[in-house]
């Protein structure tokens, strides 16, 4: 992984935000164009948001970038560009939690703080048969004091990495590989044949299913995006206009008699997100005025914009905005 390669704060920084609730696999490839885009905390602070927001389109969780953008500038205007060099420090950046502070403190500097994410939550539950709930307060607390009386001073790089992987790539969520561990020994949860029952944690809630309906517009000028509100669901970024059904103040009967015969169903389009599923119903067709109108009256758009087909590679647009255009067949 190419943050494993590197000590420079920023470049670490930037993997574990990105590394959020998404796969390695997915953050690789965003991670190298993203450095290669804004390679110093400064660049980042002097980019536009929606440079930055176009850079990270179809990583998801939007909010992320928003605070990287925000946490960047505040370091150029508060610190004068110099980078925090301690992880007190980092916390005092927004969107930098405990976790994040003490895996950029310890790597890049040798800082001998703990780190707990889920894969150090699920090894010390295990090595030391912790029945609490790992989601818990009093869970948590524990595992972070535990993280914290086991970190090597002499090199708490090194150890926290290892903490990390060793959960990632042996000590897994289902079928663990205990012969292949190296403390297996020592492991009460092994020795108590416990070890695919730990840790306990709460079963999260199935995402709530949300019918929504999409409207992929044509004029002579382009595709008809909206931008997301700051701070909402997808803040930010652009996408063809869609709405709940049900939200209020929209009728579907009266949106789609507004859109007229010309626009019709063209498919189905499926988005899974942490709390909800969204179904949507994408139509398509040629734009009227009557029909632009309704739309710039909705409040979960800031603006609205004609952009033309051959520039929706340069906007800022969310996974589920990509799916709803190739279903309608612009992209």
């Amino acid at each position: 992984m190419p943050w494993r390669r590197t000590r420079d704060p920023y470049a670490i920084w930037l993997s574990e935000v990105m590394l959020q609730q998404t796969r390695v696999e997915t953050v690789i490839p965003y991670y190298v164009r993203f450095l290669a885009a804004y390679p110093t905390v400064l660049a980042l602070a002097e980019a536009p948001l929606e440079d930055v927001f176009v850079q990270w389109s179809g990583l998801g969780y939007y909010r992320r970038a928003r605070m990287l953008h925000e946490a960047a500038s505040r370091i150029l205007r508060e610190r004068g560009g110099q980078f925090p060099t301690s992880a007190a420090d980092l916390r005092s950046l927004p969107g930098v939690g405990r976790y994040t502070a003490g895996a950029v403190a310890s790597i890049a500097w040798g800082e001998p703080v703990p780190v707990v994410d889920g894969n150090v939550a699920r090894v010390l539950s295990r090595l030391f048969a912790l029945d609490a709930d790992a989601r818990t307060p009093a869970g948590a607390r524990r595992l972070w004091e535990l993280a914290g009386s086991l970190v090597a001073a002499e090199d708490p790089s090194s150890w926290n990495q290892a903490l990390m992987e060793l959960g990632a790539t042996t000590c897994l969520p289902q079928k663990p590989r205990c012969s292949e561990c190296p403390v297996r020994v020592e492991c009460l949860a092994r020795a108590r044949g416990l070890a695919e029952e730990l840790p306990r944690v709460r079963a999260k809630k199935a995402p709530r299913a949300v019918r929504a309906l999409g409207l992929v517009l044509r004029g002579r000028r382009g595709v008809l995006l909206g931008r997301r509100v700051p701070g909402g669901l997808f803040g930010g970024m652009w996408e063809p206009p869609h709405v709940d059904e049900g939200a209020a103040g929209v009728d579907r009967r009266h949106l789609v008699a507004a859109a007229g015969p010309r626009v019709r169903r063209v498919g189905e389009v499926t988005h899974v997100l942490s709390h909800r599923r969204i179904e949507m119903t994408v139509l398509a067709g040629p734009s009227n005025v009557a029909l632009v109108k309704r739309l710039r009256a909705w409040p979960q758009y800031d603006e609205l914009a004609w952009v033309p087909v051959s520039e929706l590679g340069a906007r800022a647009l969310t996974t589920l905005a990509r799916k709803v255009l190739a279903v309608a067949g612009v992209v």
